[in-house]
């Protein structure tokens, strides 16, 4: 797997991506929450309702992050398949290739001049490199195209190894070539030693003009580092302009098995294209024919992107999983028009200038995206088009009035920072003197934006990220969590920071008392627990995705909307299967089990004060039910039918409750569903037994006196008579 490192925005740590996941590792002592000296009791009042939960905060999120959509989504095998670097050589990032690590970099070093090469990627020659070229006048795509000077007598050309083959596995794919008529190509798909080991596709009659041809192939063999060779002989000049290979089953251009185990996991929305990459990206520059976008370098996360995955393509992608889309437009380096104009091509129809670009694009029908956010984190100094706050709300509101002039009915998410993540980034101190901003200061993002701009926005976008560190205050940094830290604690970390941004906007409706008429509720629209690195994505972190659940419905009307990172990290994927890993099925657990309606929860064991001091991530009133140390949540189903009551145990021992439910009729016979691995690091690996599961069981009256497993989550459903 690759491994990229990058400098956290967000906290100012370090923080591992791998390609297509983020994986946790329970490794770290733990210890257990101690056992309450009285019985844990539990009242569920039906009768008290609050705002019903919006189904978006299921929502997924997704981004051109190194290699993650197209290594772990995009059914393309080849790698830089346009051409963008020289046959034989790495790309070279440019030299603007200024992301977060670059600028710790350059305050190091005192030079502007931190690019980054790549590591090695895609084609050598087959033959001599002295007969290959890189042809700028023919070019094809991009900026240059190879161009490989024939012999009569010996096949020169390109190839590429690391092409992951399956036994009786068929590819399909095209090339696109140029050369003179007696030119004769063979393409070879090759999975091993000696001749039988390869199936070739010959092409011949080829024009001075580009064509495309199509190949299709069938490994006869398992092959992890199999090779596509392109080889011609002739008297004058092969020019390849472009190379795809796919497996033969891919849905649209999207492998198939995450295809299967994305609609399997039943997401409500999907947040896209970024994320920091967006802020130097120009979504024009991947609509259209495919083989006829120019490969670019991105400079956020110095990775070179084919730019094969487009608007069209996500498009297809949330239509294929059933998840309405919602998309970040590029207030960085771009202006309001492109991002008006990029409404017009998804919104309008095709009797509209860029509507009509879509249709000719094959998408005659508008898209109709309602979501729409405006810039990602742009209250950074890292973001690429940062500029200070004061010239921020008026982009913020030329934005929102020309997107929409285009579409009035579309609903925008501003870019946001309250105090806590102003805090733990250190921006406040960017934009004033206090690490802790006061509220509405020189240095609070987000309540600039409410002051200055509310009427141009429907929400605002929040994030961030727990890690086995916290921010210190008294050290104005990150350091690392206590070893002996209670394992209940270190679940409520996410669920905290949930409700720390609550007791924000709190705060701000107080002191704005416009937000009293018109709420702006909050799209936590990035947020993780990528804990400890290494490893396979594992248990540890379920109970506390499904705290950070039961915390947002707990104030369902501010929490409207909510996707996590990564999509990819809900999932487990190896040779041509797919899975669903601990992450992946909690999220369906609750949406699939859980009411839509929440009702009160009571309870005589309130959970722990607060030692630390409050802000960067810690709230004034710790996250949870008053039944520590469980955690209780209860929703009716949207028809009323049934009422579900969920009960997170974040410890390390049995731990027992009194539940007493009032405000309802119900039959007494219900159902229990529940997830209780033996172990934190338990997980599910293609081609082995699962660790994780969901068991579900008859229940002929509503339990008095539960009892609920270690770490385990467990929803209880019971209709009404």
């Amino acid at each position: 797997m690759k491994i990229r490192k990058l400098i956290s925005p967000l906290t100012g740590v370090l923080a591992t991506v791998i390609t297509g996941v983020w994986l946790l590792h329970a490794t770290e002592p733990v210890s257990a929450a101690p056992t309450p000296s009285t019985t844990v009791e539990a009242v569920i009042d039906a009768s008290k309702t609050s705002a019903p939960i919006n189904p978006n905060v299921y929502g997924m999120f997704i981004e051109h992050a190194g290699g993650l959509v197209y290594t772990g989504m995009w059914a393309e095998l080849l790698e830089d398949r346009k051409f963008y670097s020289p046959i034989g050589k790495a790309p070279q990032a440019p030299i603007d290739a200024l992301s977060g690590p670059n600028i710790a970099q350059y305050k190091e070093k005192k030079s502007w001049d931190v690019r980054r090469a790549a590591a090695p990627r895609g084609w050598f020659a087959v033959g001599s490199t002295e007969f290959i070229t890189m042809d700028s006048e023919h070019a094809y795509v991009g900026d240059h195209s190879p161009a490989i000077k024939l012999s009569l007598n010996e096949s020169r050309g390109i190839g590429q190894t690391s092409v992951t083959l399956m036994q009786g596995k068929e590819y399909t794919g095209r090339i696109i070539l140029a050369g003179d008529p007696d030119t004769k190509v063979s393409v070879s798909l090759v999975w091993g030693a000696g001749k039988k080991a390869r199936q070739t596709v010959t092409i011949d009659k080829l024009t001075s003009d580009y064509a495309k041809y199509p190949l299709k192939f069938k490994s006869a063999a398992d092959a992890p580092r199999g090779t596509i060779e392109i080889t011609a002989t002739g008297s004058g000049v092969l020019r390849i302009g472009a190379v795809s290979l796919m497996p033969a089953d891919n849905v649209q251009g999207w492998r198939a098995e995450v295809i299967a185990v994305l609609k399997d996991l039943n997401s409500t929305l999907y947040r896209w294209p970024g994320g920091n990459f967006l802020s130097a990206h120009d979504w024009r520059d991947a609509i259209g024919d495919p083989d006829k976008r120019p490969s670019i370098f991105d400079p956020v996360w110095a990775a070179l992107q084919s730019n094969d995955v487009g608007t069209d393509e996500f498009m297809t992608l949330c239509r294929l999983v059933n998840a309405e889309p919602y998309i970040t437009v590029n207030s960085g380096l771009a202006d309001a028009r492109s991002a008006a104009e990029y409404v017009e091509y998804a919104n309008s129809p095709a009797t509209a200038e860029w509507g009509a670009k879509r249709a000719a694009n094959g998408h005659p029908e508008p898209y109709k995206v309602k979501y729409w956010n405006i810039g990602n984190e742009m209250w950074g100094v890292y973001q690429y088009g940062y500029m200070p706050l004061y010239q921020y709300i008026y982009k913020q509101n030329l934005f929102a009035k020309v997107m929409r002039k285009v579409d009035p009915s579309i609903l925008l998410i501003a870019s946001g920072a309250m105090p806590d993540t102003m805090t733990g980034s250190k921006e406040a101190l960017n934009l004033g003197d206090k690490l802790i901003p006061d509220y509405l200061g020189p240095a609070d993002w987000t309540g600039a934006l409410f002051l200055n701009c509310l009427d141009c926005m429907d929400m605002i976008s929040e994030h961030y990220y727990n890690y086995n560190t916290h921010f210190d205050l008294a050290q104005a940094k990150q350091v690392p969590n206590d070893p002996n830290e209670p394992l209940v604690d270190w679940m409520r970390r996410p669920a905290n920071h949930t409700k720390l941004k609550v007791e924000e906007y709190e705060e701000y409706v107080k002191r704005i008392p416009a937000l009293k008429k018109k709420p702006v509720p909050i799209a936590l629209d990035e947020y993780a627990y990528a804990g400890n690195f290494g490893g396979v994505a594992n248990y540890k972190v379920v109970p506390a995705y499904a705290w950070n659940f039961h915390e947002m419905f707990r104030h369902s009307d501010i929490y409207q909307v909510a996707t996590m990172t990564f999509v990819t990290g809900a999932y487990s994927a190896k040779h041509g299967q797919a899975a669903l890993n601990p992450t992946g099925m909690i999220f369906k657990f609750y949406h699939e089990h859980y009411g839509t309606i929440p009702v009160n929860v009571s309870g005589n064991a309130p959970q722990p004060k607060v030692i630390d001091p409050v802000g960067g991530e810690q709230p004034a009133v710790h996250a949870g039910s008053d039944t520590f140390p469980l955690d209780v949540a209860a929703a009716w189903t949207a028809d009323h039918k049934a009422l579900t009551v969920a009960v997170i145990n974040p410890t390390e021992s049995v731990q027992t409750l009194n539940l007493k439910i009032q405000g309802a009729e119900l039959s007494g016979k219900g159902t229990l569903r529940r997830i209780a691995p033996k172990s934190l690091t338990a997980t599910v690996e293609i081609g082995k037994k699962p660790g994780v599961k969901i068991e579900e069981q008859s229940v002929n009256r509503i339990p008095t006196n539960p009892s609920f497993a270690p770490f385990s989550v467990s929803i209880y459903e019971f209709p009404v008579k």
